[in-house]
């Protein structure tokens, strides 16, 4: 079983309105360092992105990939790789807690990275580790602007 890095933060906002950060892919590119460009492929039966391109330019990772993305409620998103140039695997996900009575959010986002080229593992997770932690901080803002 492949090995995963996960994170949580905590953000001063409800939970229905961190998701709707989270779920507006077209945005990525203006709070996510990594992200350059975002384009929703497909959706679901209630409008959901379930396939999205992502232009990806994290420093020693750059790749034109394409996740296939599955909802739990809404409270919870996750998603696996569909097809990548240099990715094998970019599995993750992000599960939603409210906190004080639904006035904040408890965020914990999970990742599992692997590359085409050979790479030491422990550089992936800090490769992962660099990316989930860039990604809370970029949602927390985001969203704290926002609401």
């Amino acid at each position: 079983m492949a090995e995963h890095t996960k994170s949580s933060i905590t953000i001063d906002a409800a939970p229905a309105d961190v998701m709707a950060v989270i779920a507006d892919f077209a945005r990525y590119p203006e709070w996510t360092g990594e992200v350059k460009e975002a384009e929703v492929l497909g959706t679901d039966a209630e409008g959901r992105a379930s396939k999205v391109r992502l232009l990806l330019d994290a420093g020693a990772i750059k790749d034109d990939h394409t996740l296939a993305y599955s909802w739990a409620g809404t409270d919870e998103v996750s998603w696996t790789l569909d097809k990548s140039q240099m990715l094998r695997q970019l599995d993750g996900s992000y599960r939603l807690a409210p906190l004080e009575g639904g006035k904040r959010t408890e965020v914990t986002y999970q990742l599992t990275v692997d590359v085409k080229i050979p790479m030491l593992g422990m550089i992936k997770r800090k490769a992962e580790k660099v990316i989930i932690d860039r990604a809370l901080a970029g949602l927390k803002k985001r969203v704290e602007a926002t609401a």
